[in-house]
């Protein structure tokens, strides 16, 4: 069962505060009265709201005295405040001082709570979009795009040339091979890395729905619309706009999408106005937008402008060497994300999984371990096993059972380490921030990989020489 959300009224008038309560407590809010500015201080500082109502018209302490105060007691809390009708600037000067909105007195609270429940949504995406930027820069987008054969170099390197431009990029590829992570690469290396990322997923949402959560809408445009609405255009404005499953959007918004692309404005549904945005776009598809073209299907004008800069991520199956070490992040983490004891993968699985398909992508492949974490939780090892949805390439094989060297947790830790390695140019105080433990373990463990190869263990090649800076 959902938390009812807290909400403030600060309200001197005992009626309307006792209406507005039972209002707001009828709407499913967990409502809290403070009937003067003293009051409301008192509950600011005693718990945590995620919205607040304050009249401006106070006695003693004034609504103006609450909201210089209030915002630094309840961070990223929305205040709507209430003034009577006519006392239009004195909303504005609310607003300058960091109001979310206002509604004039009398007023009906179908309105109040409409722009309540828009407050929050609001707040809701500022605080998603904050922690998809502290993920980011937390991650980075050499942690989530793990991999180091020649097909993923050659997307970071097109990335890393894309990023700082405002082109727009269309990414191709097969389903599950990491289209967002691109995406969200490009725009963490860009200049607008601190401004929104929004994604959107255009097969996800029907097409009168989508026009108006892109292009957002003005008051009776349609049944329902009931205020102005901002579109997700409008949010990420200054940001990057994601739109996955480019192929399936219809010919209306086609259309549209191509006057964003050429004018930098928008109009919202039933609006007359244009708005301005600035937003970079990037777009990504498992079609093949130029077959789609062809067919008729999808306008070659739009193509040709979402198409200045194609990046294609290659399938799985067309970077096996990624495997392994795709294998040993994704066990890591799914090890330290249920609290378990990570097993270790037999040479005959480990052989198996670099001869699977894929057909899912590296999002199959992170599904399989964390399955096998899961299902094999107190197990040494990782088994094959065909019920659990891997089926070897070949029919018949002829791998060698006895004799190999099984992949223990330690050996895929190793091949992580020198990929991350290798990725940052041999950085050790980046790659141990990108691994997450301190130089000095880092070091202990290279240390350690040229000893083994030193002494013979193994035969494989030595851990890289790699600067100390």
């Amino acid at each position: 069962m959902a938390v009812a959300r807290r909400v403030l009224i600060v309200e001197d008038d005992a009626v309307v505060l006792r209406l507005l309560t039972t209002v707001l407590q009828e709407a499913g809010y967990d409502a809290t009265a403070a009937a003067s500015g003293e009051l409301a201080l008192v509950e600011l500082e005693k718990q945590l709201f995620d919205a607040v109502v304050l009249d401006l018209n106070l006695p003693g302490v004034q609504g103006m005295d609450v909201l210089a105060v209030g915002p630094t007691l309840q961070t990223d809390t929305p205040f709507i405040v209430m003034t009577a009708f006519g006392s239009v600037d004195t909303a504005v000067e609310a607003m300058k001082r960091g109001a979310f909105d206002y509604v004039s007195k009398p007023f009906r609270t179908d309105e109040l709570l409409l722009t309540l429940e828009r407050a929050l949504e609001e707040t809701a995406l500022r605080r998603e979009v904050a922690e998809l930027r502290r993920r980011v820069r937390e991650e980075g987008p050499g942690v989530t795009m793990v991999g180091r054969s020649a097909e993923m170099e050659r997307v970071r390197d097109l990335i890393a040339r894309v990023a700082q431009s405002r082109a727009s990029v269309l990414i191709t590829g097969e389903t599950g091979t990491g289209k967002e992570l691109v995406a969200r690469a490009i725009h963490a290396l860009s200049g607008r890395a601190e401004r929104a990322f929004v994604a959107v997923n255009c097969s996800a949402i029907p097409e009168t729905l989508l026009e108006s959560e892109l292009f957002g809408h003005m008051k009776g445009s349609f049944t329902g619309a009931i205020a102005n609405k901002r579109g997700l255009m409008e949010e990420s404005s200054g940001g990057t706009l994601f739109l996955d499953e480019i192929g399936a959007v219809t010919a209306n918004i086609q259309v549209k999408l191509l006057r964003v692309l050429q004018e930098r404005t928008i109009m919202r549904v039933g609006g007359r106005e244009p708005v301005p945005v600035d937003i970079r776009l990037i777009a990504a598809t498992n079609l093949d937008l130029a077959e789609e073209v062809r067919a008729g299907r999808f306008r070659e004008d739009l193509y040709y402008r979402l198409n200045v800069f194609p990046i294609h991520v290659p399938p799985l199956r067309a970077r096996r060497d990624d495997i392994p070490i795709l294998a040993a992040y994704f066990l890591r983490r799914a090890a330290a994300e249920h609290e378990a004891e990570p097993p270790t993968i037999p040479p005959a699985t480990m052989r198996r999984l670099v001869e699977y398909e894929w057909p899912g992508n590296v999002r199959e492949l992170e599904n399989f371990i964390e399955r096998s974490v899961i299902m094999h939780a107190g197990a040494r090892t990782i088994p094959f096993d065909p019920a659990e949805g891997l089926h070897p390439r070949h029919e018949h094989d002829t791998l060698r059972e006895a004799g190999d060297e099984h992949w223990s947790l330690e050996r895929l830790e190793r091949e992580y380490i020198l990929a991350v390695l290798e990725e940052v140019a041999g950085h050790q105080g980046r790659a141990a921030e990108i691994l997450g433990i301190d130089r000095r373990t880092l070091y202990r463990k290279l240390k350690q990989y040229r000893a083994q190869v030193g002494s013979g263990a193994n035969g494989e090649a030595a851990a890289p020489e790699v600067e100390t800076a």
